[in-house]
């Protein structure tokens, strides 16, 4: 991907799932972490929720197996389902649980991935608003969510090549300098 192009753009930065739940490593994460700092692209880590174990220990677990450096992006939450045992207020409790947690590791807002519809329904108390969205919307021209993001994921079905499959496709939305400006340590440069 060292000179992967997309709609004449390069390619500049990288998300790469990291833990799932309060077990579970990614099976290629180490590799492809260490690759793309090696190629020289800005590095991201995703962290995706599951509702079968507690916020705390999916945090304390991200933190055990996850270690960001400056220049990379803040730790981000994929959080896409809320329990139907739960109340709003709960689940909105347990997803500040984990980003106040793993903030508070970082020093940085943790960037929260959802789709716009989810992010309406359940992440919209004011206090969600002080934190960077990533926000998933497919095959549509434009992101609908009107509140304030940093990354439009647009399509599921992205080809580059040497890799087999389809991948996500991402925008940020700012110039390059405030994608450096974004990741861990910027504020110290």
């Amino acid at each position: 991907l060292k000179n992967a192009m997309i709609k004449g753009c390069p390619v500049r930065f990288i998300i790469i799932k990291g833990t799932e739940g309060s077990s579970r490593l990614d099976d290629n994460f180490r590799e492809n972490f260490n690759q793309a700092r090696d190629y020289g692209f800005i590095r991201g880590v995703y962290h995706f929720w599951s509702n079968k174990s507690s916020a705390r220990d999916q945090a304390y677990f991200f933190l055990e197996k996850i270690h960001l450096t400056d220049g990379d992006l803040p730790p981000v939450l994929d959080i896409e389902h809320k329990p139907a045992d739960k109340s709003v207020e709960d689940f909105q409790r347990d997803v500040l649980t984990w980003l106040h947690i793993v903030e508070d590791r970082y020093h940085v807002k943790p960037i929260i991935y959802t789709y716009y519809k989810f992010k309406e329904q359940y992440l919209s108390a004011p206090v969600f608003d002080d934190y960077p969205y990533w926000i998933a919307h497919y095959y549509v021209d434009k992101v609908e969510y009107k509140g304030k993001w940093k990354f439009w994921q647009h399509t599921d079905a992205g080809k580059l090549p040497g890799i087999k499959g389809y991948v996500d496709f991402n925008i940020y939305n700012g110039s390059y300098y405030d994608l450096r400006m974004l990741t861990i340590g910027a504020e110290n440069e």
